[in-house]
């Protein structure tokens, strides 16, 4: 049984002026992307209910009528019955304490919050309007470098294929959307799941029609897939003859809820789609919210799902997105188009040539301004990331020049528009020139190389100046980083180690259509983008191979083995980017379609060094027409230190590599196979050795399987660590400037000692805290306050285990007077300064999640999180901390 509790939470807090804009609301928020009081039920079948009348009564009535025995108020939401998939409901409960009672309900087996998604919102989006400039763009590159041209050349273009659009909507008036709905046509059927008003706050309307024109999101996704070829804009879809279904399940603006994505994807199997394609989801690490499960068990069945694996690459690793999470979905990452929109601009005063942005137009900027750096260290990690310092100059004359990293664009932009700046360009802190989320900021980004020379030119005091020309831009650029995973893609693995992302498409500078009140047409990037080319690539081999259930079954290992391996920069050095943000690698449908050479599995997962495993076979099977040699070796891939920022904290991206790898040893490396043979190959992986355990390495790379006529690949990934010594909660002054957990007073200030509190009329404590990992049980229970025991967070120097040990050594050892709240299966917080995604706290209610009082007296409040694989009955296992002391009178 899964179990879930709601908290409540108060008053804003008065910190620092972004914590302080980004908890304005915190009262009708939720920490983690919880929807208060609401959850998805899952039933037992049928005959594990327990009654006499199966005959005659439903699941569903069986178990609302047990929830009613127990005097359980509630409103049911949404009820599913997909026998196979998933039974159950979702439902509001009207009294929060009630959910005790519901979660041990006989015939309930699991019990998950609904949980708040959002688009996989694309980080940089222009519209054009200009049909001249739409024109001009090449949009066959995406198509040249993963072999889908060559496919339609043989006449291959999604014919008799069927894929489900899980998104915000179809424009389906477009032209080369087909121009109308319904048997026929193009976009051949759909639902709209909760129309126009729905934010994700509301109730949903939902109507027969999924015809959008508010958003475009789910029409840039439908013209990737399925947008008409022989047009005057050269623009057409991977499988442009594929039958479409929208389904939609965002309104015109906010967010949706899993509930609500549940429903469609148990939608999209009764209606026939062989693939469900969703760019949507919430930065989550775990394979256990409700979408994923439901999604895994569609993917089991020999459908696809193809998801987004996020745009959190900034955040570093263990964040990819849920329901890409699912341990059978396809979490698909981004990787750069091989042109680029660039616009020049012109460096004066010393001799430099062009500086290279990206942007479709040029930067709005007239006349020629000098630079201002704000700082001369070109290798600060969080420049600008805090205001700028009181002897900053007005900002207003100046082209500010900013490093990359640390902290989001937006946040640096703020603190330089504090000082009157305008205009601003950020360098990369890797090898990226691409497109950036600035909002109505004017900025773009340039090369690592160039904003040093700035830098650099500033401080020894020459007279550099930048101007931008309105012409000269060119739209076809060649891209540097071509072919590279984009810096925004998120990195995996999951929390557990399961293999996220899976493979890699094309995301990076997509031209796709648009709602025509919108433009018809518009540039985006995200991996948005690139899952519905992974959900058309999949419908171009179900048309090429068939839709028998052995292609089914196989068709994700063929897309894995025959992927191209993507190296972390341009520079040719051998190594590979980490799996961990590349998954398997570049699709190539072409290879994909045509190998005659078959392996299996696709994945070799290694797990922790606590549940370590090194050996494991692959079969290799030769179904060319003739003999085939093969030769087996080691491609590793770079480790990704994925810890080490305050010793403790995640890394950001680029998450920083290594060269200690992996050893590999084959059991044959090398054989000949005749037609239909098979080789059973045992392969033996040796972590890397003499590496930081405390830096949390994620190993990974490739078996490399050469024949006579082609290459493939067998991906593998493991942790050179135990998840179990992974430290969770962050109890250290970097985040918010004094040392978390935190208690704060009515005040906002720092509570050191006993205060006292009514919890009435938000005179009530807050709690503050931070994961910097994922952590299978988070709970909040009351304590005496003369409690004895010494939590891991506050002792000076206290260790993991400094509970009492011995025979008593349970969760239940610690005596407590109530629980506040428990929730399982959470995420890790990010580095964005803003409440419940860099930090999470709640408001102290005034009842137990029982429902039941707290009565007067002195306590304090135990924070504990539980370590990945432990024992959740091993006390010794749980991070804990003990809050000051409260004195309850109400």
């Amino acid at each position: 049984m899964r179990f879930f509790a709601i908290w409540t939470l108060g008053a804003a807090l008065a910190v620092s002026k972004a914590v302080a804009q980004s908890v304005a609301n915190l009262q009708d928020t939720l920490p983690h992307n919880l929807i208060g009081n609401r959850f998805i039920l899952e039933f037992a079948s049928a005959s594990d209910l327990p009654t006499r009348n199966l005959e005659k009564r439903t699941p569903h009535e069986l178990v609302y009528a047990s929830l009613q025995e127990r005097g359980v108020s509630f409103q049911v939401d949404k009820e599913y019955n997909a026998d196979g998939l998933f039974v159950g409901a979702a439902i509001t409960l009207k009294n929060a304490e009630d959910l005790t009672a519901a979660a041990s309900t006989p015939g309930i087996i699991a019990v998950r919050p609904v949980k708040a998604l959002k688009l996989a919102q694309p980080v940089d989006f222009q519209v054009i309007n200009d049909e001249t400039v739409v024109a001009q763009i090449d949009t066959e590159s995406i198509h040249i470098m993963t072999g889908v041209d060559k496919v339609h050349a043989a006449g291959i273009t999604g014919k008799g294929v069927k894929i489900g659009i899980i998104d915000t909507g179809i424009d389906y008036t477009h032209p080369l959307l087909g121009g109308g709905f319904g048997p026929g046509h193009k976009v051949a059927g759909g639902y709209d799941f909760v129309g126009n008003a729905y934010d994700g706050k509301n109730k949903p309307v939902p109507g027969p029609n999924p015809f959008v024109q508010c958003s475009g999101h789910g029409t840039h996704v439908a013209g990737i897939i399925g947008a008409n070829p022989g047009n005057k804009y050269n623009i057409s879809g991977v499988a442009y003859d594929a039958e479409l279904y929208a389904y939609r399940v965002f309104g015109c603006s906010g967010f949706t809820t899993d509930d609500v994505v549940l429903e469609a994807l148990l939608r999209g199997v009764s209606d026939g789609n062989h693939i469900l394609t969703m760019s949507l989801g919430a930065a989550d690490g775990w394979t256990e919210s409700a979408g994923a499960v439901v999604a895994s068990r569609i993917a089991a069945t020999g459908k696809f799902v193809t998801t987004a694996a996020g745009n959190d690459g900034a955040s570093g690793s263990w964040r990819p997105s849920s329901p890409g999470t699912g341990i059978d979905v396809i979490a698909v990452a981004s990787v750069e188009n091989t042109v680029l929109p660039i616009q020049p601009a012109i460096v004066g005063g010393v001799k430099h040539g062009p500086i290279s942005y990206y942007s479709l137009t040029p930067l709005p900027v007239s006349g020629t301004l000098p630079i201002y750096a704000t700082s001369k260290n070109t290798s600060i990690a969080d420049d600008s990331c805090s205001p700028l310092p009181a002897s900053t100059p007005d900002l207003s004359k100046y082209v500010v020049i900013i490093r990359r990293g640390t902290c989001d664009f937006t946040t640096k932009l703020d603190n330089i528009a504090d000082k009157g700046g305008k205009v601003a360009l950020i360098y990369d802190n890797g090898t990226g020139l691409g497109p950036i989320s600035v909002e109505n900021y004017t900025a773009a980004l340039i090369q690592a190389g160039d904003g040093e020379f700035l830098v650099k030119q500033v401080t020894a005091g020459a007279p550099v100046t930048i101007s931008f020309p309105q012409t000269g831009g060119s739209l076809n650029s060649p891209n540097p980083t071509a072919g590279l995973v984009s810096s925004f893609s998120s990195y995996g693995p999951t929390i557990d180690l399961a293999f996220k992302p899976v493979i890699a498409a094309p995301g990076g500078n997509i031209l796709s259509t648009l709602p025509i009140p919108l433009g018809s047409f518009g540039i985006a990037s995200g991996t948005s983008m690139s899952t519905p080319f992974a959900a058309g690539s999949i419908a171009l081999l179900l048309q090429a191979k068939g839709k028998e259930s052995h292609t089914l079954f196989l068709a994700r290992t063929l897309f894995e083995t025959t992927a191209k391996s993507i190296p972390p920069t341009q520079v040719n050095t051998g190594e590979q980017q980490t799996l961990s943000q590349q998954g398997s690698g570049l699709i190539q449908v072409y290879k994909a379609i045509n190998t005659e050479t078959v392996v299996v599995p696709a994945e070799l997962n290694l797990n922790d060094t606590v549940h370590f495993q090194g050996s494991h076979n692959i079969s290799i099977t030769n179904l060319g027409s003739s003999a085939q040699s093969y030769s087996l070796w080691h491609q590793p891939a770079g480790t990704a230190m994925t810890v080490g920022r305050f010793d403790t904290w995640p890394n950001l991206g680029p998450v920083p590599l290594t060269e200690q790898y992996a050893t590999v040893t084959f059991s044959r490396p090398s054989f000949t196979l005749v037609q239909y043979e098979t080789a059973l190959i045992e392969v033996r992986i040796t972590p890397p050795s003499g590496i930081d355990a405390k830096k949390f390495p994620v190993y990974s790379g490739f078996i490399q399987i050469d024949g006579d006529t082609e290459s493939l690949h067998v991906a593998y990934l493991g942790l050179a660590a135990s998840l179990v010594d992974k430290q969770i909660l962050d109890n250290t002054s970097h985040f918010l400037g004094y040392k978390l957990p935190a208690l704060l007073d009515t005040d906002s200030h720092v509570q050191t000692g006993p205060v006292k509190y009514k919890l009435v009329n938000g005179d009530a404590p807050t709690l503050l805290y931070r994961l910097l990992f994922g952590t299978p049980r988070l709970q909040v229970d009351l304590v005496k306050s003369d409690i004895h025991m010494t939590s891991t967070l506050n002792a000076r120097d206290a260790g993991l285990y400094s509970f009492p040990q011995g025979s008593h050594n349970t969760v239940t050892s610690v005596p407590t007077v109530g629980n506040i709240f428990r929730q399982d299966y959470v995420a890790r917080n990010s580095e964005k300064l803003v409440f419940q995604d860099g930090f999470s706290g709640f408001t102290l209610p005034s009842t137990f999640s029982n429902g039941t009082t707290i009565p007067n007296g002195s306590y304090k409040l135990l924070l504990r999180a539980l370590r990945v694989t432990a024992d959740p009955m091993d006390q010794s296992k749980y991070e804990s901390w003990l809050s000051p002391v409260i004195n309850i009178s109400a």
